[in-house]
């Protein structure tokens, strides 16, 4: 399974967009958009899952750089998610 990164996605883009867009190149699994946990708004990026390799590579190059909704598609493959340190939530209760 490759899972493929899609920034800078016009904040109107659907999921099926996104997958309709994968579906050209090969099989896909799974199509996503990260929205805002509160306000339920695109954050303009995705995700797409492919699981055969070959076409996830085609639809790699052949979608970086794709416009959609007036934007230009940046496409590459997932990195994992780097580990963050836990953030203080700071008020009078963590002072001791």
């Amino acid at each position: 399974m490759v899972n493929i990164y899609v920034g800078n996605l016009a904040y109107s883009t659907t999921e099926a967009q996104l997958r309709d867009i994968f579906a050209e190149h090969g099989e896909v699994a799974r199509a996503s958009i990260v929205t805002d946990r509160d306000t339920g708004r695109s954050k303009g990026f995705g995700f797409v899952e492919m699981p055969e390799k070959d076409a996830a590579n085609k639809a790699i190059e052949a979608c970086n750089g794709l416009e959609l909704g007036g934007r230009s598609l940046r496409v590459n493959e997932a990195r994992p998610r780097e580990e963050r340190p836990a953030r203080s939530q700071g008020g009078y209760n963590n002072r001791y």
